[in-house]
């Protein structure tokens, strides 16, 4: 677990060292960033949780996104386990960031919550995949990156704290899983953050849709789309596109997985949010990247169905890197 702290504001990365996915959450006291830079960002320490860690009878490994209730001090993190090795479920904790530097004494699970599906019933093994997860200021909205394998769906919902589900927000169609488009397997929507004004809900794929173009490569990147929901309406109103960076480093194994993906976002207001990828090549590691990204002159693309490779017509959203960094305390570089 990385912990980076500017001034009032918190962000918090966990190194899931099972499934190699990074997430970012911030403590919402974001009022005054707007289009403003980036304040500097410290780093502080690392924690590691060991494998397969148990925590009330459950195995605590797979945490996928982490969100912060200001009002109980509180987080909660969300297990990738696909209702396998435990029902679905998402944790409590508490870290205390108030010095200025982190251990295993500071982070403390203090509860486990099984999140139930429409009937009311724990999730059946491997019918969820859960990635992201963002606070509402009384709930929390959860999204599943669905299994193309499996022909699974992905879903975001929204729950109680007590892990009821409350309501389903649509899925765009050209989204769903068919025999020529939709989501790719692993790699959908990963990400959910609400902005400050409480009026908008973001997600994105963490790679292109089918339709849309290729995974990345050494050379390019892959055009993901960033979903922009009106909340009071629960709908999807706007599509971005976000283009990521190539594969940073090359697998030492001949033949070797090699990936890059968008992973998730954090909106600092209606227009402007940071948002993280995650390279990693295997024997390699991870190199990591956090980008301010600004919506505002992105065009519109929720009509067109497919991209076919073809944006030269499209304006994608705009990206400045702010950090750099890779799975070693050394690495770290500010912009």
């Amino acid at each position: 677990m990385n912990i980076f702290k500017h001034r009032t504001y918190k962000y918090l990365i966990i190194t899931l060292i099972t499934c190699l996915i990074i997430t970012v959450i911030t403590d919402r006291i974001i009022n005054s960033i707007t289009q403003a830079t980036i304040p500097q960002i410290t780093f502080l320490e690392e924690v590691n949780f060991p494998t397969r860690l148990e925590f009330k009878n459950t195995e605590v490994g797979g945490l996928s996104a982490i969100t912060y209730n200001p009002e109980k001090q509180i987080f909660y993190a969300i297990s990738d386990d696909r209702s396998s090795k435990a029902p679905a479920r998402f944790y409590t904790l508490k870290i205390d960031l108030q010095q200025d530097e982190i251990s295993e004494e500071t982070v403390t699970f203090t509860d486990v919550t099984t999140l139930s599906n429409e009937t009311g019933k724990p999730f059946p093994a491997l019918s969820i995949d859960p990635e992201g997860m963002t606070f509402t200021g009384e709930t929390l909205f959860i999204s599943s990156e669905g299994d193309r394998e499996r022909q699974i769906q992905p879903f975001i919902r929204e729950f109680s704290l007590t892990g009821k589900q409350l309501r389903n927000l649509p899925i765009p169609e050209k989204f769903f899983i068919q025999s020529n488009s939709g989501i790719r397997n692993n790699l959908a929507l990963e990400s959910l953050t609400i902005t400050p004004s409480q009026k908008y809900l973001f997600t994105a794929t963490e790679n292109a849709l089918v339709q849309d173009g290729e995974e990345p490569t050494f050379s390019m990147g892959s055009y993901c789309r960033i979903i922009r929901y009106d909340l009071a309406k629960g709908q999807p109103e706007t599509e971005f596109l976000y283009i990521t960076e190539p594969i940073a480093t090359n697998s030492n194994n001949l033949g070797g997985f090699s990936t890059n993906g968008l992973v998730d976002l954090l909106a600092l207001d209606d227009t402007h949010l940071l948002s993280l990828e995650r390279s990693f090549s295997l024997g390699t590691g991870n190199v990591i990247k956090l980008f301010q990204i600004d919506l505002s002159d992105a065009d519109n693309i929720q009509k067109i169905d497919g991209l076919n490779n073809q944006i030269t017509d499209i304006s994608p959203v705009q990206k400045k890197i702010t950090l750099r960094f890779q799975h070693s305390r050394n690495s770290l570089r500010q912009y």
